[in-house]
């Protein structure tokens, strides 16, 4: 069995040219003891909600993965394994969720597996206290997640294994592949951490190190794991990389590149294989087939649902509900009523405070919102009445809450973050300082990647953070994660359009979303409709609004904070005669998927655009602006309203930045714009 893993690995990395042989070879033997004899999985069905979660956190390792999903039952026929890294098949060159089935994750980016495996833990842990009664245990799995040195250097893991030991995830279970080599060769040198000395540290069981080529040692080991009531566990399993190669075996050769034909061929002798490429014997794919026995976990686990169903029909059906990402049927209607409450009272309040008066709305209604905060609860306002804080006693139980305390891990929060989502059952929300959206950025991106719905709450969005000065203020923040495909970003003005963002962050089942929220009070921005908010953009304030019965002669484009600017800006050049549109741009990602026809509503050819934002100007640009009132240097460290009048976050500057793009007024030294 575990040379067939061994010989589709080499095989299908010589095919493609490119890939990683070596850990696949040297791990095969701990995935015998583990897909074969202890992962709870239904082939026919990768879905199935009480299914065991296996990741692969040594994503290079994808043959691995590939080879157990083909050999027991998936639906991944070996013309797919034989279509390794090329284009469009289901075999890319790490594991991709969505792509192949029985793919829990996408791994690559090392460290996030293993962090990713945590929230799916964390997940299960959750859900088995909100939803598990007495005799009815219908959420009981385990995560498995097999990683390697690299994993373990990455800084990522120390903050999710401290956060696993913590939480006391017991069902969580680590397997390290201990085989000493990376890319760069033998790591003793750069990597001399005693990991079962860190591990144990955490609060981890450790178990091991057993010998990773010997499967009744390995399937031990996982069997006492299992037995841990408290802790999560790591087992250490010593391995050779490129295990059966006679000259590539315990060498960087093996990691990452092909073995070559010549070395094939001697490792068949070596291994005993006398099969051609690609082909399994029939009595081997008898040996993996898990297709039967998959089908009866899941049988037996539905009569217990069914069972559970019968005694406690509505928890069954809020169960059903959740893990299917169906929002209550009251979504729609508490959205609006928060809409109508925000724009009647028409707040002046950070738009930090109107996130939290929208969550109070939300977190109440929408039971599966799980909320967090790397150490900044009360500077990011993600706590509501609705969401106590969670926490876990000495025997492992939770008390139910659903505000989580991440601690100073943003890298961390985020990617546990996409593992709660990947599990189902919770819509993961968690905050911190813009600034710091740079140790998320990863987790970000890979939540985009992943198409899952995870919203990150971001505050102190600009130099209107004050007196702490150029390393909390985001200047280039916005704008960067703006360039991430896939992840919506909101930079809302004022009440009303927080709760437009919250509202199609949490409605949106395929994008993370980002809320980009000020530190200092923000007027209420008044407005005749909301509907278009939703849009990403959308027309705030004719000529009309500011007194002035004149076409607009220009847009001025602003978002969040500048909002104001823009408004007070329209005002004055309406005294003097100049009428001008003002559009608030609360989303620019969304706005950028409307059609044509209301792009152009919104932002009229033939009128001069300038945009408004406190932060770099370049993306901008794409809208024909013909001049940005931004900052492209580092803030300063002095109170919010002498930054906005050193940087020129004033009215009056708005107004001459105006009539210069108009071309009524010159600038400064009488050279015209």
């Amino acid at each position: 069995m575990a040379n067939a893993i061994r010989a589709l690995a080499m095989d299908a990395v010589q095919q493609a040219n490119s890939g990683h042989p070596g850990a696949p070879m040297g791990m095969a033997d701990i995935a015998v003891a583990l897909w074969s004899r202890h992962l709870r999985h239904n082939p026919a069905n990768p879905q199935w909600a009480n299914r065991d979660r296996f990741v692969l956190s040594n994503g290079h390792g994808s043959m691995l993965i590939y080879a157990l999903l083909h050999l027991s039952g998936y639906e991944l026929p070996i013309e797919e394994l034989k279509a390794f890294r090329q284009l469009h098949s289901k075999t890319p060159g790490h594991p991709e969720v969505g792509i192949t089935p029985g793919v829990e994750t996408t791994t690559g980016p090392l460290g996030q597996g293993i962090t990713n495996a945590v929230g799916l833990a964390l997940a299960e842990k959750m859900l088995a206290k909100e939803f598990n009664i007495d005799e009815h245990q219908v959420v009981d799995h385990h995560t498995y997640v097999f990683l390697g040195d690299g994993c373990l250097m990455e800084g990522i893991s120390h903050e999710a294994a401290s956060l696993a030991g913590a939480w006391k995830l017991n069902k969580l279970i680590a397997i390290y592949d201990d085989n000493g080599i990376s890319i760069d060769g033998q790591v003793a040198p750069w990597f001399a951490d005693n990991t079962a000395q860190r591990f144990e540290a955490y609060g981890w069981n450790v178990v091991g190190p057993v010998d990773g080529h010997d499967v009744d040692a390995v399937d031990a080991a996982i069997a006492e794991a299992k037995k841990s009531s408290v802790k999560p566990t790591l087992v250490i399993a010593k391995t050779h990389i490129g295990k059966g190669s006679p000259n590539r075996a315990n060498t960087a050769k093996a990691h990452g590149e092909p073995l070559g034909n010549e070395e094939i061929k001697l490792t068949r002798e070596q291994l005993g294989w006398a099969h051609e490429p690609f082909v399994i014997p029939q009595e081997v794919y008898a040996d993996w087939d898990a297709k039967a026995a998959g089908a009866a976990l899941e049988s037996a686990w539905d009569e217990r649902f069914d069972a559970y169903a019968t005694a406690h029909p509505e928890l069954a059906a809020e169960f059903a509900r959740r893990m299917a990402g169906v929002l209550p049927a009251n979504f729609a209607q508490t959205a609006v009523d928060a809409v109508v409450a925000a724009h009647g009272k028409a707040e002046t309040v950070a738009s930090r405070k109107a996130s939290q008066i929208a969550l109070e709305a939300f977190t109440a209604a929408v039971p599966e919102l799980l909320g967090g905060s790397a150490d900044l609860t009360g500077s990011n306002l993600t706590n509501t009445k609705s969401t106590p804080a969670f926490r876990v006693e000495a025997d492992g139980s939770s008390n139910g809450g659903r505000h989580i305390n991440y601690g100073v891990r943003e890298f961390g929060m985020a990617a546990i973050m996409n593992g709660v989502a990947l599990h189902g059952g919770y819509i993961p929300y968690g905050g911190t300082f813009l600034t710091f959206s740079d140790y998320s950025r990863n987790a970000i991106r890979m939540a985009a990647l992943m198409k899952q719905r995870v919203i990150h709450v971001f505050t102190h969005d600009s130099i209107g953070l004050g007196e702490d000065g150029p390393t909390h203020q985001s200047i280039e923040h916005v704008a960067s994660l703006r360039l991430i495909p896939g992840l919506d970003v909101w930079r809302p003005a004022d009440t009303t359009e927080t709760v437009v963002a919250w509202t199609m962050a949490i409605g949106n089942a395929q994008r993370p979303s980002v809320l980009a929220l000020s530190r200092q009070n923000l007027p209420y921005a008044p407005k005749t409709a909301v509907d278009d908010i939703a849009k990403g953009a959308y027309v705030l304030s004719e000529p009309s609004d500011a007194g002035l019965k004149k076409k607009a002669r220009g847009v001025i484009i602003a978002t969040g904070s500048e909002v104001q600017l823009a408004l007070a800006a329209q005002a004055t050049l309406a005294q003097q005669g100049i009428p001008v549109r003002v559009v608030s741009m609360p989303s620019t990602t969304v706005f950028d998927r409307q059609d044509l026809t209301y792009k152009k509503a919104v932002l009229p050819e033939g009128l001069p655009r300038v945009a408004v934002e406190m932060g770099v100007s370049d993306g901008w640009w794409k809208y024909g602006v013909a001049a940005v009132v931004g900052i492209d240097s580092y803030g300063e460290s002095a109170p919010a309203p002498v930054l906005f009048k050193h940087f020129g976050f004033t009215a009056e500057n708005v107004v001459d930045t105006v009539k210069v793009a108009l071309g009524v007024a010159k600038l400064k030294g009488g050279k015209k714009r």
